[in-house]
């Protein structure tokens, strides 16, 4: 999973004993060599599949940009600017070396989008972020990309099918998660990160009550399941007003 250039064991085991913000300020150097990036194969499917229901765009913003991964489809889809914006100053540094011109950086808390963004974005995007904030956290976090996000505009993010438990992966989240829920209850200060807290129904219920209108498409890259149902599909929340 990991080379050699990658982080260390006990690198990890420092940031998994930190805050998310400190945890990522000593990852972001080694990040991007790490399965923990959004994988290229992702974001191209995302791209292109915003490129064939929506054209482009006129500017874009990348919630939870971490090293960048997301920024240069953003550019490629956005025919203005293109704002990233994370907690990490660390990783914020590293997507500034990634992308030197034509984006703009912003250090804030995704819970408390600054107003100064005003409602100005055509397309918002997140990517492996949404297991650092817990269920009841989401209806701040939506609200903060509604407001961001002009009449019309587009939150996109892709949403994995529900991994049966007869699946070996499903044990293996699933122990991730509840040695996270033990560390955070014994350990201060908490690291939130799971990977079980983010189910489609829910999370469209919590997009509906922030003023979003919520459709999907099948990210056709990653094929479809025994149920002719996708592996993979694209949330597209629209604001209408």
């Amino acid at each position: 999973m990991f080379t050699s250039q990658g982080p260390s064991l006990r690198e990890l085991a420092v940031q998994a004993f930190s805050s998310v913000e400190h945890g990522y300020d000593l990852l972001a150097p080694k990040f991007d060599r790490t399965p923990f990036r959004t994988p290229e194969r992702m974001l191209d499917a995302v791209e292109e599949t915003l490129a064939q229901r929506e054209g482009s765009f006129g500017s874009g913003l990348d919630v939870c940009c971490g090293t960048g991964a997301g920024l240069a489809m953003l550019r490629r889809l956005c025919r203005d600017r293109v704002t990233g914006v994370d907690l990490s100053a660390g990783m914020l540094a590293e997507a500034a070396r990634a992308h030197p011109e034509g984006v703009d950086l912003v250090r804030a808390d995704a819970l408390e989008l600054p107003r100064t963004l005003g409602d100005t974005y055509d397309l918002a995007v997140s990517f492996g972020a949404f297991g650092h904030f817990l269920p009841a956290e989401r209806p701040a976090l939506f609200a903060g990309v509604h407001r961001a996000l002009r009449p019309g505009g587009v939150f996109a993010f892709p949403v994995g099918a529900p991994v049966p438990p007869t699946s070996p992966a499903w044990w293996a989240v699933a122990g991730f998660d509840a040695a996270m829920r033990v560390r955070n209850a014994v350990w201060r200060p908490p690291f939130v990160m799971y990977y079980r807290t983010f189910p489609f129904g829910p999370v469209r219920a919590d997009l509906t009550a922030a003023g979003f209108r919520v459709e999907t498409a099948p990210l056709e890259h990653f094929g479809h399941r025994k149920d002719g149902s996708p592996h993979w599909r694209l949330v597209l929340a629209r604001k209408d007003s």
